[in-house]
């Protein structure tokens, strides 16, 4: 019974803090290539009428299969709602074949026999085809009127469909799609501090101005008094060798983040790193110089897509003719390198080197200025003078 029990016990730790990179995983706010993984729910109405009351960024941010059906049924609903009225018309006037017509007869429309025919100069008129097989006779003021009004509609409709396919062909996401990170961050030295490195890369080349990167580390964290907050957020500077605003994103970068008192990560060793429950996301911030439209480019790293003592490859060399050849098959790989356990070893072998440092310096330094000898009395020697007398 007692193994039993003790065996269900470690069944359930193993569940328990094994999925951990899996429970990562489909817990992730924002996925790799930047979407974000979040639903509302129990909106009240009066929100949810918001979206109509906003109808532009509302068509703009739908997706293009709902444009397309937006599209099909604007226009072939306008065109069927002008086709009942000019059969209303063509009918109450007698135009129709087949109706008694009186001697003298004046028609408004000619050849619009029935619905269908009503419907082919609707189309007609408002695409400005004209066939010439229908068209008004200009002896009603009413089919002047409806004519007019339907001319201006089509127009209206024409600017909006247009301007919402331009609209979406041109958002600044679509830009967004060729700036790429790394599929993995690595932790290593670089210029004598422990660092985590991560690349990015723009894959025009046009560039984005005016570029910014920054990080937010996501993770749920309990305060003083007992509160739970969930996705907690907290700042992650990165910087590049050259700063960290106004990038020269010419060719990729290696982004990194000094892991010292005041980062997130400093509590963290090569050990305990896999079994963290966090998210690190990263967001760059340019303007397309070729269209002067701001975007935005996000991606996320979990614990389990973050190597410990592993440096990028080089992905940058110069070719014969000199120009820059960037070598994107080594792009998010990465080599092992010698790396320190945890933060905290690497600040004690820094201190005790720096230590060991100062003594030698000390000891060179009274080598050079020598040691005084407390027990050296100190004997004052006047210098005497010969005298010969002659």
């Amino acid at each position: 019974m007692v193994s039993r029990s003790s065996s269900r016990m470690f069944q359930l730790l193993q569940g328990h803090n094994q999925p951990a990179g899996q429970r990562n995983h489909r817990t992730r706010l924002v996925t790799k290539d930047g979407h974000c993984n979040i639903e509302f729910g129990n909106i009240e109405y009066s929100n949810q009428f918001a979206y109509l009351v906003d109808f532009w960024t509302t068509f703009v941010e739908i997706r293009w299969r709902f444009v397309l059906l937006l599209f099909v049924a604007v226009f072939t609903g306008s065109w069927f709602i002008f086709s009942l009225l000019w059969y209303w018309i063509a009918k109450s006037n007698g135009d129709m074949a087949g109706q008694n017509r009186t001697e003298g007869h004046i028609q408004c429309i000619d050849n619009v026999n029935g619905l269908t025919t009503a419907f082919l100069y609707s189309l007609e008129t408002q695409t400005t085809i004209g066939y010439g097989g229908r068209a008004l006779t200009g002896h009603c003021a009413g089919t002047v009127a409806l004519i007019v009004i339907q001319s201006l509609v089509g127009v209206f409709i024409n600017c909006f469909m247009c301007g919402i396919i331009l609209a979406k062909i041109s958002l600044p996401k679509k830009r967004a799609k060729t700036v790429t990170f790394s599929h993995t961050a690595v932790i290593c030295l670089k210029k004598g501090s422990l660092c985590l490195l991560i690349r990015v890369a723009n894959l025009r080349k046009t560039l984005l101005i005016g570029s910014q990167i920054y990080g937010k580390l996501l993770r749920t964290t309990t305060t003083a008094d007992g509160e739970t907050i969930i996705l907690d957020q907290v700042d992650i500077d990165f910087m590049v060798d050259a700063g960290k605003d106004n990038l020269f994103f010419v060719c990729p970068l290696t982004l990194y983040h000094v892991i010292n008192r005041s980062s997130p990560f400093f509590d963290l060793s090569a050990d305990t790193l896999p079994q963290q429950d966090f998210e690190l996301v990263v967001f760059l911030d340019g303007t397309a110089e070729s269209t002067s439209s701001s975007c935005q480019v996000r991606t996320s790293y979990i614990p389990q897509e973050i190597q410990w003592g592993y440096s990028f490859l080089p992905i940058i060399s110069r070719t014969k003719t000199g120009k820059y050849h960037v070598d994107f098959s080594n792009f998010s790989k990465s080599v092992r390198v010698t790396t320190p356990h945890c933060v905290h070893c690497f600040e004690a072998d820094v201190d005790q080197r720096n230590h060991n440092n100062h003594s030698q310096e000390n000891h060179n330094n009274q080598l050079k200025r020598g040691i005084d000898n407390p027990g050296f009395q100190v004997i004052d020697i006047h210098d005497s003078v010969d005298v010969t007398t002659m």
